[in-house]
């Protein structure tokens, strides 16, 4: 198989509801030089890409390949997370990706960003997670109910990602691994209330990096 050259050209924000299939994920949106890196992706008219886009075509044998690996990492967020929601989704190059939503123990209290003890017992484990898999990228989403306006709501939002990612470096993460940290304040409301627990939350993704698509071209992808 002709190897593509692959580069990751900027930062994708992310929010995602619906899946893709393994077999299906092969194709790269927006393909060539042209491929769209940087642009806000919402939860938009079904719209369900994530993460960078790889500046080239990715074929459906690779992306199958990265659909089975993406499986197993799944599997494993699942079987060490045992307080999240584990979701298949999909990425900017419609490959298969993983999404976490955690339970109530990842949701803040009103106004705040510090984790609860319920939350760092659950990144402890999804911490390890992403060291064995360094070739996921991750993003990281924060989000705040409705009560306030954006000036307070998006920095708080911001920090609650950041507490996220910050915490999961103190348990070995590599911070080389999080592509994408943000906070879009009251965007996307899981609930539609103007207070709401559930909003107060912190989402997780895992997509394939330029070196899984290149391991997976190479046929070195377990």
């Amino acid at each position: 198989m002709k190897k593509i050259t692959l580069a990751t050209m900027g930062l994708c924000m992310l929010t995602i509801t619906s899946c893709g299939t393994s077999q299906g994920n092969g194709a790269l949106i927006g393909t060539g030089a042209g491929a769209a890196l940087g642009a806000i992706v919402g939860k938009i008219a079904g719209n369900t890409a994530v993460g960078a886009a790889i500046g080239g075509a990715v074929g459906a044998g690779t992306g199958a390949i990265i659909g089975r690996h993406m499986d197993k990492v799944k599997a494993e967020a699942a079987a060490k997370v045992q307080n999240a929601k584990v979701e298949e989704v999909t990425d900017a190059n419609g490959l298969k990706a993983v999404k976490l939503t955690f339970d109530s123990g990842l949701q803040f209290d009103l106004s705040k960003s510090t984790l609860r003890a319920a939350a760092k017992k659950d990144l402890a484990n999804f911490a390890t997670v992403l060291k064995n898999n360094t070739d996921c990228l991750v993003d990281i989403q924060g989000y705040t109910d409705a009560t306030g306006g954006d000036k307070i709501n998006v920095p708080l939002s911001q920090s609650r990602a950041q507490a996220v990612s910050s915490y999961l470096v103190s348990q070995g993460v590599s911070s080389n691994q999080f592509k994408n940290v943000a906070g879009y304040g009251s965007q996307n409301p899981v609930v539609d209330k103007t207070v709401a627990p559930e909003n107060r939350r912190v989402e997780v993704y895992l997509y394939a990096s330029p070196e899984m698509v290149q391991k997976a071209e190479n046929g070195t992808l377990k």
